[in-house]
Formats: structure tokens, sequence, C-alpha cells
């Protein structure tokens, strides 16, 4: 059964991951506030191939701060 509920959650982080990935591409900022979002949506990924309820808490926070239109500081 817990197969079941981790396979459930790694779908649902795929979808998500796939959906802010697409927010991203889409929002109209500067290239350097681009990659440093591209940036923490990689971390995300690397963070769900060791630890999946993590990656969807960091998923969780990103996705809360595009809705509320917090975005990194640009290099």
């Amino acid at each position: 059964m817990e197969r079941d509920s981790q396979l459930e959650l790694y779908e649902a982080v795929a979808a998500r991951l796939k959906q802010a990935h697409t927010r991203v591409r889409e929002l109209q900022v500067p290239e350097g506030v681009r990659m440093a979002l591209s940036r923490k949506l990689l971390v995300v990924t690397a963070a769900a191939k060791h630890d999946l309820p993590d990656a969807a808490r960091r998923l969780d926070r990103l996705m809360k701060d595009l809705d509320e239109g917090r975005f990194p500081e640009g290099d």
C-alpha cells in the first residue's frame, strides 16, 4: 500500500513540476530571474530523486512564491 502512495506522490510531483516549468517559461521577467527560477526547479527535481516528500514541500513553496509574484533576484 505504501508503494501505491509513493507512486501517487511521484505522479503528482511530476505533473506539478511540468506545470511549474511551463509557468516559469511563460513569465514576463528578466532573463536573470528566469534563470534563478529554473535553478530552483532543478533543485526540486534533484531532491525528488532522493526525498520525494521534501521535493513536494519545496515545490509547494516555489509555486506559492510564483502565485504571489515573489521572484528571486536575477544575477
